[in-house]
Protein backbone atom coordinates (compact mmCIF):
# COMPACT_ATOMS: atom_id res chain seq x y z
CA UNK A 1 0.00 0.00 0.00
CA UNK A 2 1.07 3.58 -0.69
CA UNK A 3 -0.08 6.54 1.38
CA UNK A 4 0.00 9.94 -0.29
CA UNK A 5 0.30 12.56 2.42
CA UNK A 6 2.13 15.37 4.14
CA UNK A 7 3.86 15.10 7.51
CA UNK A 8 1.81 17.84 9.16
CA UNK A 9 -1.58 16.89 7.73
CA UNK A 10 -3.77 15.71 10.60
CA UNK A 11 -5.93 13.64 8.23
CA UNK A 12 -2.82 11.84 6.97
CA UNK A 13 -1.64 11.48 10.59
CA UNK A 14 -4.85 9.56 11.38
CA UNK A 15 -4.27 7.07 8.58
CA UNK A 16 -0.62 6.58 9.56
CA UNK A 17 -1.76 5.67 13.07
CA UNK A 18 -4.30 3.16 11.76
CA UNK A 19 -1.78 1.54 9.41
CA UNK A 20 0.88 1.29 12.10
CA UNK A 21 -1.57 0.11 14.76
CA UNK A 22 -2.70 -2.72 12.49
CA UNK A 23 0.84 -3.58 11.48
CA UNK A 24 0.18 -3.05 7.76
CA UNK A 25 3.20 -2.46 5.56
CA UNK A 26 2.94 0.82 3.67
CA UNK A 27 5.05 3.22 1.65
CA UNK A 28 4.83 7.00 2.06
CA UNK A 29 4.46 9.18 -1.03
CA UNK A 30 5.18 12.78 -0.12
CA UNK A 31 2.78 15.52 -1.24
CA UNK A 32 4.20 18.93 -0.32
CA UNK A 33 1.24 21.24 0.39
CA UNK A 34 3.41 24.31 0.94
CA UNK A 35 3.74 27.17 -1.52
CA UNK A 36 5.28 27.42 -4.00
CA UNK A 37 5.22 23.64 -4.52
CA UNK A 38 1.48 23.10 -3.91
CA UNK A 39 1.79 19.50 -5.11
CA UNK A 40 -1.86 18.83 -4.30
CA UNK A 41 -2.85 21.04 -7.25
CA UNK A 42 -0.71 19.39 -9.90
CA UNK A 43 -2.45 17.58 -12.78
CA UNK A 44 -0.77 14.34 -11.71
CA UNK A 45 -2.21 14.49 -8.20
CA UNK A 46 -5.61 15.74 -9.38
CA UNK A 47 -5.80 12.68 -11.62
CA UNK A 48 -5.45 10.60 -8.46
CA UNK A 49 -7.86 12.68 -6.37
CA UNK A 50 -9.90 15.37 -8.18
CA UNK A 51 -10.57 17.06 -4.82
CA UNK A 52 -6.87 17.83 -4.48
CA UNK A 53 -6.92 16.62 -0.89
CA UNK A 54 -4.77 14.26 1.12
CA UNK A 55 -4.53 11.55 2.24
CA UNK A 56 -4.95 9.12 -0.61
CA UNK A 57 -4.38 5.41 -0.05
CA UNK A 58 -3.32 3.44 -3.09
CA UNK A 59 -4.03 -0.27 -2.70
CA UNK A 60 -2.73 -1.88 -5.86
CA UNK A 61 -4.15 0.34 -8.58
CA UNK A 62 -7.20 1.46 -6.57
CA UNK A 63 -7.20 4.90 -4.92
CA UNK A 64 -9.22 5.56 -1.76
CA UNK A 65 -9.74 9.10 -0.47
CA UNK A 66 -11.04 10.64 2.78
CA UNK A 67 -9.30 9.58 5.98
CA UNK A 68 -12.32 8.00 7.68
CA UNK A 69 -13.22 6.02 4.57
CA UNK A 70 -9.61 4.83 4.35
CA UNK A 71 -9.54 3.77 8.01
CA UNK A 72 -12.87 1.94 7.72
CA UNK A 73 -11.50 0.18 4.62
CA UNK A 74 -8.45 -0.90 6.59
CA UNK A 75 -10.70 -2.07 9.42
CA UNK A 76 -12.68 -4.25 7.04
CA UNK A 77 -9.64 -5.61 5.23
CA UNK A 78 -7.57 -6.11 8.39
CA UNK A 79 -10.05 -6.52 11.26
CA UNK A 80 -7.44 -7.30 13.92
CA UNK A 81 -6.41 -5.50 15.99
CA UNK A 82 -9.81 -3.86 15.87
CA UNK A 83 -10.44 -0.11 15.97
CA UNK A 84 -14.18 -0.52 16.47
CA UNK A 85 -15.94 -2.38 19.30
CA UNK A 86 -18.15 -5.37 18.58
CA UNK A 87 -21.61 -4.19 19.60
CA UNK A 88 -23.60 -1.89 17.27
CA UNK A 89 -24.24 0.61 20.08
CA UNK A 90 -20.58 0.88 21.05
CA UNK A 91 -19.51 1.13 17.41
CA UNK A 92 -21.94 4.02 16.98
CA UNK A 93 -20.61 5.74 20.10
CA UNK A 94 -17.01 5.46 18.90
CA UNK A 95 -17.97 6.71 15.44
CA UNK A 96 -19.77 9.67 17.01
CA UNK A 97 -16.59 10.67 18.86
CA UNK A 98 -14.57 10.31 15.67
CA UNK A 99 -17.05 12.32 13.63
CA UNK A 100 -16.98 15.13 16.19
CA UNK A 101 -13.36 15.66 15.16
CA UNK A 102 -13.68 14.85 11.47
CA UNK A 103 -16.86 16.83 10.79
CA UNK A 104 -17.14 19.52 13.47
CA UNK A 105 -13.57 20.64 14.25
CA UNK A 106 -11.20 19.76 11.44
CA UNK A 107 -13.16 21.11 8.42
CA UNK A 108 -13.31 24.58 9.94
CA UNK A 109 -9.59 24.66 10.67
CA UNK A 110 -7.87 22.91 7.78
CA UNK A 111 -5.29 24.60 5.58
CA UNK A 112 -7.55 25.68 2.74
CA UNK A 113 -10.03 27.33 5.13
CA UNK A 114 -7.29 29.20 7.00
CA UNK A 115 -5.77 30.32 3.70
CA UNK A 116 -9.15 31.57 2.50
CA UNK A 117 -9.59 33.58 5.69
CA UNK A 118 -6.29 35.30 4.90
CA UNK A 119 -6.77 35.63 1.15
CA UNK A 120 -9.15 36.78 -0.25
CA UNK A 121 -11.03 37.69 2.96
CA UNK A 122 -8.11 39.71 4.30
CA UNK A 123 -7.97 38.58 7.92
CA UNK A 124 -4.64 38.92 9.69
CA UNK A 125 -2.83 36.15 11.56
CA UNK A 126 -4.32 37.17 14.90
CA UNK A 127 -7.86 36.86 13.59
CA UNK A 128 -7.12 33.53 11.94
CA UNK A 129 -5.64 32.24 15.20
CA UNK A 130 -8.74 33.38 17.09
CA UNK A 131 -10.91 31.53 14.57
CA UNK A 132 -8.85 28.37 14.99
CA UNK A 133 -8.89 28.52 18.80
CA UNK A 134 -12.64 29.20 18.92
CA UNK A 135 -13.58 26.06 16.99
CA UNK A 136 -11.08 23.88 18.82
CA UNK A 137 -12.49 25.03 22.16
CA UNK A 138 -16.06 24.54 20.94
CA UNK A 139 -15.31 20.94 19.97
CA UNK A 140 -13.00 20.04 22.83
CA UNK A 141 -15.48 21.20 25.50
CA UNK A 142 -17.98 18.59 24.33
CA UNK A 143 -15.35 15.89 23.77
CA UNK A 144 -13.99 16.42 27.28
CA UNK A 145 -17.42 15.61 28.71
CA UNK A 146 -17.91 12.65 26.40
CA UNK A 147 -14.50 11.21 27.28
CA UNK A 148 -15.25 11.51 30.99
CA UNK A 149 -18.45 9.55 30.40
CA UNK A 150 -17.19 6.90 27.98
CA UNK A 151 -13.56 6.26 28.96
CA UNK A 152 -13.13 3.33 31.32
CA UNK A 153 -9.56 4.09 32.33
CA UNK A 154 -8.76 7.74 31.56
CA UNK A 155 -6.28 6.56 28.92
CA UNK A 156 -8.64 5.99 25.99
CA UNK A 157 -11.52 7.97 24.54
CA UNK A 158 -13.83 4.97 24.79
CA UNK A 159 -13.54 1.96 27.08
CA UNK A 160 -10.06 0.68 27.84
CA UNK A 161 -8.65 -0.13 24.41
CA UNK A 162 -7.52 1.84 21.37
CA UNK A 163 -10.40 2.74 19.06
CA UNK A 164 -11.09 4.95 16.08
CA UNK A 165 -11.85 7.79 18.52
CA UNK A 166 -8.26 7.67 19.80
CA UNK A 167 -6.91 7.69 16.24
CA UNK A 168 -8.84 10.92 15.68
CA UNK A 169 -8.16 12.84 18.89
CA UNK A 170 -4.35 12.59 18.91
CA UNK A 171 -3.77 14.50 15.62
CA UNK A 172 -6.35 17.11 16.62
CA UNK A 173 -4.68 17.66 19.98
CA UNK A 174 -1.29 17.86 18.25
CA UNK A 175 -2.64 20.63 16.01
CA UNK A 176 -4.24 22.44 18.92
CA UNK A 177 -0.89 22.59 20.71
CA UNK A 178 0.88 23.61 17.51
CA UNK A 179 -1.48 26.56 17.09
CA UNK A 180 -1.02 27.47 20.76
CA UNK A 181 -4.63 26.82 21.74
CA UNK A 182 -5.33 26.72 25.46
CA UNK A 183 -5.83 23.03 26.21
CA UNK A 184 -5.60 23.39 30.00
CA UNK A 185 -9.41 23.16 30.40
CA UNK A 186 -9.39 19.60 28.98
CA UNK A 187 -7.46 17.43 31.46
CA UNK A 188 -9.20 14.23 30.38
CA UNK A 189 -8.31 14.75 26.73
CA UNK A 190 -4.76 15.75 27.62
CA UNK A 191 -4.28 12.67 29.78
CA UNK A 192 -5.64 10.37 27.10
CA UNK A 193 -3.40 11.89 24.44
CA UNK A 194 -0.32 11.70 26.66
CA UNK A 195 -0.90 7.98 27.12
CA UNK A 196 -1.64 7.32 23.44
CA UNK A 197 1.29 9.36 22.09
CA UNK A 198 3.67 7.09 24.01
CA UNK A 199 2.37 3.94 22.30
CA UNK A 200 4.62 2.72 19.46
CA UNK A 201 2.00 2.96 16.69
CA UNK A 202 1.21 6.55 17.64
CA UNK A 203 4.83 7.59 18.22
CA UNK A 204 5.88 6.19 14.83
CA UNK A 205 3.07 8.16 13.20
CA UNK A 206 3.90 11.55 14.71
CA UNK A 207 4.66 14.35 12.25
CA UNK A 208 8.24 14.81 13.45
CA UNK A 209 8.95 11.12 12.78
CA UNK A 210 8.07 11.37 9.06
CA UNK A 211 10.65 11.51 6.26
CA UNK A 212 9.39 14.88 4.98
CA UNK A 213 9.56 16.56 8.41
CA UNK A 214 12.13 19.38 8.50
Amino acid sequence: MKLYGYFRSSATYRVRIALNFKGIAWEPVLVDLRAPVNAQHTPEFRALNPQGLIPVLLDGDKAITQSLAIIEYLEERHPQPALLPRSPLERAQVRALALSVACDIHPLNNLRVLNYLRTPLGHDDAAVSDWYAHWVAHGFRALEQEAKRLSADGRHMFGSAVTLADVMIVPQMYNARRFRCDVAPYPTLRGICAHLEALPAFAQSAPEAQPDAP
